[in-house]
């Protein structure tokens, strides 16, 4: 079996620690998480979907920011941050500031709600605007030649 030296992705590096003391994690991409809630509710089986992930101790939601939500996308993704609010820790991972996500949640009063939740007792930890992956891809073109 043939192994490959890479780089062990981000989040599996960001899990570890947590699932180390015995804690439930789960990754998901925002839209995956979005996808799956609007099938939850078609299917009448919301209720259960979003206690599902009220339960994990630490919900990674990745890539937010990057796609517009439908109106009831983004209301079905807040019912699970008021689900998870002040009880479970949540970890979200954007390119985006707060001032621009207002393209991703184009109702202004839901943006507001979702950010205002977020801010008031989590810790934003700004990395900059410079994407890891783009640097990567960059460097590795740039070595190529």
């Amino acid at each position: 079996m043939e192994t490959q030296d890479r780089q062990e992705p981000s989040a599996d590096r960001a899990r570890r620690p947590v699932r180390q003391q015995g804690r439930r994690v789960k990754y998901v991409l925002a839209a995956k998480q979005v996808n799956e809630l609007v099938e939850a509710a078609d299917e009448k089986q919301l209720s259960r979907t979003i206690a599902r992930y009220g339960r994990v101790d630490l919900l990674c939601l990745d890539e937010l920011g990057y796609m517009e939500l439908d109106r009831r996308g983004a209301e079905l993704l807040f019912q699970v941050l008021t689900e998870r609010e002040e009880t479970n820790a949540l970890a979200i991972a954007s390119n985006e500031s707060f001032s621009d996500w207002t393209k991703t949640f184009t109702d202004p009063r839901l943006c507001a709600a979702i950010v205002d939740q977020l801010a008031f007792a989590g810790n934003i930890i700004e990395t900059g605007t410079v994407s890891y992956r783009l640097a990567h891809a960059r460097a590795q073109r740039t070595a190529a030649r």
